[in-house]
């Protein structure tokens, strides 16, 4: 079956797709035409520099605006500070994940964190 056709198929059945980190090696503009994605992933290496170089800003706005255009969503990858969170949310950027949120988990740990979450909403 052609990567196209599967990720058709995928996407009927609901499951949705995204193109991982955007921007670095194999990922690149042709993919966009060619594959039914729902989702932009923007490299964490330009999140990384996104305070302090100019043109990293320059490249992460770009993403979100063909992003938006083209109907997809967009996700920052490795955010780990307040402020590029509110650069990314001035940049129209819809979600974002990172070390600000939390480091990565192991099941029992996500199990943890959600029964304490749920635990705490149910006494508010």
């Amino acid at each position: 079956m052609q990567p196209r056709t599967l990720l058709d198929s995928l996407r009927s059945i609901g499951v949705r797709v995204a193109l991982d980190d955007f921007g670095t090696g194999y990922s690149s503009l042709s993919y966009l035409q060619s594959f039914p994605f729902d989702k932009i992933k923007i490299d964490q290496s330009f999140i990384r520099n996104l305070l302090t170089r100019p043109g990293a800003s320059a490249v992460v706005r770009a993403i979100t605006d063909l992003a938006s255009a083209l109907g997809m969503e967009t996700t920052a990858e490795g955010v780990e500070d307040p402020a590029q969170l509110e650069a990314l949310r001035e940049q129209g950027c819809s979600t974002v994940q990172g070390y600000l949120f939390a480091r990565p988990l192991d099941r029992a740990a996500v199990a943890e964190l959600l029964a304490s979450r749920k635990a705490n909403a149910a006494a508010a």
